[in-house]
């Protein structure tokens, strides 16, 4: 019986796969078989997990971290090119998209597990609040991903008002949704990992499982999430947490270390996303000015890239599943620093900046790094830390968002011997709905 239940479930899951109906999710469930037992449920959310948007990886390729100068493959130019340079209108047909409905597939399953927790058999009760916290966690994140995709910045926008993307909290595929606020996302993303909370109850999983939500991961995606809502208080508390209770950081002043953003990093909180994939490795190459960022001792120079030529530099910590990374410790010294200069704590931004420079500039320079930073305005501070955090997070998936949430800043791109420019504040900075999804469903046309 435990054979045919797992078969079924295999089933169920292909079948969400096909593209077929015209519904707001272009999902039809042919003979929809629901998995009973824990296992199978575990099974499902593995799917979902796997089926994750490697989303944030490809937002690099429209931030300022790559260059598309040079020798690299063809095959995989053509398919990030436009993405590149902000080509949405009518990019080439070889274009790799944004996951749009991929998001609401993971959602669905996460909502097939929420209803369905009372009916989860051969479970503890422990068992079953940890598969059903994951549900609400992944659910969480898919609005969460989705919100700072297509809808414009909670920071820069009157988020009551402004529409964002539809909120899919059931799993009835053939409900027909519209565009729900900003505002409205964000309240339920939280209200989601509030309940998450209530629900987890592992701390830490073994290695080849660190892919799933832990009790850890409910807090830092609260920080995450209030940070780009620019809420200092409530990012530095959550942000503080994190580091007071997982607040190993990797030492690159030593010559064998682990980087930070591996998988098996003392860092490592939640590995779930393959954020810059191997294809992406062979589309471009490091923007000259991202080095331009490193200062003389900063370590990460030579250790986060590889110099191919006189004008050529790649990426080391990407392109394989060794570097999933969603949540890690540096990311929150530097929400602490931030949101404490945002709140004009000038003594605890300072504090969690240079927790973190300390293990990442050799100890012949820091004395002076740490200097530079104790003689800093606020104003001078508040950039430093977005610099900190551009060195930190680079490649990482991050760019694109923070330049959003923040100045929303001219960006200028060149490419044999054309010139592309996103102006300052540019609509360009969120996404189109696909026209696909706008076909299927007209009420999520933008307005």
């Amino acid at each position: 019986m435990k054979k045919k239940h797992i078969s079924l479930l295999f089933l169920f899951a292909a079948l969400l796969s096909l593209p077929a109906c015209n519904d707001f999710l272009d999902i039809q469930p042919i003979g929809k078989v629901m998995p009973q037992t824990a296992t199978e449920y575990r099974a499902l959310l593995t799917e979902a997990y796997s089926t994750v948007p490697a989303d944030r990886g490809m937002s690099t390729f429209r931030s300022d971290e790559l260059t598309m100068e040079g020798e690299q493959n063809a095959t995989n130019l053509d398919s990030y090119l436009d993405v590149w340079r902000w080509n949405d209108v009518s990019p080439d047909e070889t274009t790799l998209s944004f996951n749009w409905r991929t998001y609401y597939y993971v959602n669905y399953i996460a909502n097939s597990v929420i209803e369905n927790k009372d009916g989860i058999t051969e479970a503890s009760a422990a068992e079953r609040d940890q598969l059903v916290g994951e549900a609400y966690m992944l659910r969480a994140y898919m609005h969460f991903l989705l919100v700072n995709l297509y809808a414009e910045p909670y920071t820069h926008c009157d988020p009551a008002t402004t529409k964002g993307i539809p909120l899919k909290l059931n799993s009835d595929v053939r409900e027909v949704l519209s565009r729900n606020t900003v505002a409205e996302v964000y309240a339920s993303v939280l209200a989601d990992i509030d309940e998450a909370e209530k629900l987890l109850n592992i701390e830490a999983w073994p290695e080849g499982e660190t892919y799933r939500f832990n009790t850890l991961s409910v807090n830092a995606l609260r920080a995450r999430v209030y940070l780009y809502m620019g809420q200092w208080k409530q990012a530095y508390d959550y942000a503080t947490d994190i580091v007071s209770r997982h607040g190993q950081l990797e030492d690159l002043t030593v010559t064998s270390s682990t980087l930070p953003n591996h998988y098996q990093s003392v860092e490592a909180i939640l590995s779930m996303e393959r954020i810059f994939t191997s294809s992406s490795l062979g589309a471009g190459f490091v923007n000259p000015s991202v080095l331009s960022y490193y200062k003389t001792g900063d370590m990460r120079r030579s250790k986060f890239y590889r110099q191919l030529s006189a004008s050529a530099t790649e990426v080391v910590k990407a392109g394989t599943n060794e570097y999933r990374c969603t949540f890690r410790s540096a990311e929150f010294y530097l929400t602490a620093a931030e949101a404490a200069v945002e709140l004009d704590d000038m003594e605890n931004a300072r504090h969690y900046l240079t927790e973190l420079m300390k293990k990442r500039y050799a100890a012949a320079v820091y004395p002076d790094r740490e200097a530079e930073v104790m003689d800093m305005t606020r104003d001078e501070l508040r950039q430093e830390i977005r610099d900190e955090r551009f060195r930190e997070l680079a490649f990482e998936g991050h760019r694109w968002f923070d330049l959003r949430r923040t100045t929303l800043p001219e960006l200028v791109k060149t490419y044999q011997g054309e010139t592309y420019v996103l102006e300052q504040g540019d609509e360009r900075y969120t996404l189109r709905i696909p026209p696909e999804a706008i076909e299927a469903n007209p009420g999520l046309e933008e307005e």
